[in-house]
């Protein structure tokens, strides 16, 4: 049974350090990797280097945030779906084993 890592990302910052955990994590082969953008971190989605989390975490967004920045879909790695609520921040921490926030 695989082990679910929980990051909240509410900064613009640390993408490089994002990409090397979620790799991390799935080269460890049994976590999967759950991450939430919100507030500032949405900004992220506009970064060239955002594609490479895809694949390697199951990504979804709050849509307030991302619409307080004018931001538009389509996002890479961002399904019609994956646009949320807080509820969303809610679920992933009930359901994984350990959190982070950046």
């Amino acid at each position: 049974m695989s082990k679910k890592l929980g990051i909240l990302v509410s900064s613009n910052k640390h993408l490089d350090k994002l990409i090397a955990l979620c790799g991390a994590a799935k080269n460890m082969g049994d976590v999967e990797v759950i991450l939430f953008f919100t507030h500032l971190g949405t900004l992220l989605t506009q970064d060239p280097r955002f594609g490479e989390l895809e694949g390697l975490a199951k990504m979804s967004l709050c849509n307030v945030g991302f619409e307080s920045h004018n931001l538009k879909p389509p996002v890479v790695g961002i399904g019609e779906k994956d646009y949320g609520t807080q509820a969303r921040h809610g679920e992933l921490i009930e359901e994984c084993d350990r959190y982070v926030a950046f």
